[in-house]
């Protein structure tokens, strides 16, 4: 569970979650080229016109209403209501969901104020929404949308600006509010994992939803379609390729179904995270798919376009996973790193056991913590060097800033004579910085150390750095050929994090980039024999 210092080691995704490949047939092909030029245009004009015949009633409806106070609801905009379900629903006809299969019922407001929703992986999960009117999370600048925006505004939306400091904690709040109006509000829809995936898995719930400490009703959908044209990921088919595609299948399945409540225990209302965590749990056994810890984060974190671009099996993203579920991922990024920065650089090296890592954390010895303390342990001594877990926190924390993690690195291991590193030393920084076993970093150190002093400053390698800005790939990957596909440390016993020796973190399509983090032996995972210890 996050944030307690209990472990919790689930299996990784039989396959990326955050990856979609379409692969067609000929006959496919065919199909879709004919469905362009006959059915696709037809369905994309009724789509239109029926979210322009919505667009008044919803007007109406919304005109005076407030944005705090929750008005009765009337006879007629009950009847505005129906009016638009309707025309919601027709909409979803023309697209190609001529019937949908409900299970379960939904639950009251007052039963279950909240409804959480998985696995998310596209937009056609608006579907529930038109269905049942609930209200959802939406960012502030969508209510400026024209036509959308008023749509958007009828069923009474948790509002997150991204202009407002405050935002998240207001938003909580909001729901929270809602959720304890005994029912007088509609119910809010909650995605909890927060962006889209491929249906392969559910990843970890975010605690929006569960912090509140309602019951909540969990709510599962499927897209049985032979041809996945739905799925919308980070990398895979473009959002109008996904509409365009899903628009030219004759038919489109969608099946979704209410689960019973859950109520929260005692403990789980103390503790959100467990309280998402169990829910995550029924929603993967009524779908049959394993779960995985690993979240939208550690796929940030790969994909983050730092001039140390992280290879495909970097130790970062299981580093990363443990920061957060220890509670250590400051919020005061800047001030907190110099101050580690400050307090390791007096330590001149001192190598530190478990105990003392607890120590200079301040958090207490738990599993979890003895699982980051082994990812530094390089040569199985029980000691660390707490220099490298600040490094890599500082990669973890702002990725993309590659020099400010440099600058801090080199505060640390710096001669207090001369300011400067020796390469050894930029080799265990660099290392560190990528997440790998082995480095040689002999051509890089020659290259900066033009003067062949034995020794580099920070100014030397932030001229070097502006003006070679491909030095990893020209000097590290260059020279490293094992670097795409080498083990953490010493956990060849880890999961894999990537099965395709070749690829990088960087490979661009045209949703965006993240690496393939596969496990080689697919036949040997399955995410429910993993048990909470």
């Amino acid at each position: 569970m996050e944030g307690d210092g209990k472990k919790m080691d689930q299996a990784p995704p039989f396959r990326n979650p955050f990856v979609h490949v379409l692969k067609f047939t000929p006959l496919e092909k065919a199909k879709i080229a004919l469905m362009t030029v006959t059915l696709f245009p037809i369905r994309l004009l009724i789509a239109a016109f029926m979210m322009l015949l919505a667009w008044p009633f919803a007007f109406l409806a919304s005109v005076g209403r407030s944005e705090t106070t929750i008005e009765p609801q009337c006879l007629w905009r009950r009847l505005v209501d129906i009016i638009l379900k309707i025309i919601m629903r027709v909409m979803w006809f023309a697209g190609g969901f001529h019937w949908m299969t409900v299970k379960g019922r939904r639950a009251l407001p007052a039963e279950a104020p909240i409804l959480t929703l998985a696995p998310h992986s596209s937009y056609f999960d608006a579907i529930p929404v038109t269905m049942t009117m609930a209200s959802i999370v939406m960012k502030a600048e969508s209510k400026d949308i024209p036509l959308w925006g008023t749509l958007i505004k009828y069923i009474r939306p948790v509002f997150v600006s991204r202009s407002d400091q405050d935002s998240r904690k207001k938003t909580v709040e909001e729901i929270r509010r809602r959720a304890h109006s005994g029912g007088e509000w509609p119910q809010i829809m909650i995605f909890p994992e927060g962006t889209c995936t491929n249906r392969s898995c559910l990843i970890t719930f975010k605690p929006g939803a569960f912090i509140p400490a309602v019951p909540v009703q969990p709510v599962v959908f499927r897209y049985p379609n032979k041809l996945d044209t739905i799925t919308w990921t980070w990398q895979g088919p473009g959002a109008f390729e996904i509409l365009w595609l899903t628009l030219c299948q004759l038919h489109n399945e969608f099946v979704i179904e209410f689960l019973p409540i859950y109520t929260p225990s005692e403990e789980e209302k103390r503790n959100p995270a467990l309280f998402a965590i169990n829910v995550r749990r029924v929603m993967a056994d009524a779908l049959g798919v394993p779960i995985t810890d690993y979240s939208f984060e550690d796929c940030q974190l790969a994909m983050a376009e730092g001039q140390l671009r992280l290879p495909v099996d970097t130790c970062l993203l299981e580093y990363a996973k443990l920061v957060r579920r220890l509670g250590l991922k400051p919020k005061n990024t800047e001030k907190v790193l110099q101050e580690y920065g400050n307090r390791a650089r007096k330590l001149e090296g001192q190598k530190l056991d478990l105990d003392d890592f607890a120590q200079f954390l301040d958090v207490p010895v738990s599993d979890m913590l003895r699982d980051m303390f082994a990812l530094f342990d390089e040569h199985e001594d029980n000691c660390m060097d707490i220099r490298e877990y600040v490094i890599a926190l500082s990669v973890v924390c702002r990725p993309a800033k590659t020099l400010e993690t440099m600058k801090l690195a080199f505060k640390m291991f710096e001669a207090e004579e001369d300011g400067a590193i020796t390469e050894m030393e930029l080799a265990v920084i660099l290392k560190t910085a990528l997440g790998v076993t082995h480095l040689s970093v002999s051509r890089l150190f020659t290259a900066i150390d033009a003067e062949d002093t034995g020794k580099i400053t920070f100014d030397k390698f932030r001229n070097f750095v502006e003006q070679h800005p491909d030095f990893s790939e020209d000097y590290l990957y260059t020279e490293n050929a094992g670097l795409h596909s080498g083990p953490c440390h010493r956990h060849q016993t880890k999961p894999r994090l990537s099965s395709n020796p070749q690829g990088t973190a960087t490979t661009k399509t045209a949703n965006g980039i993240c690496p393939d983090f596969s496990p080689n032996d697919h036949g040997t995972i399955d995410g429910h024999l993993k048990k909470h210890n």
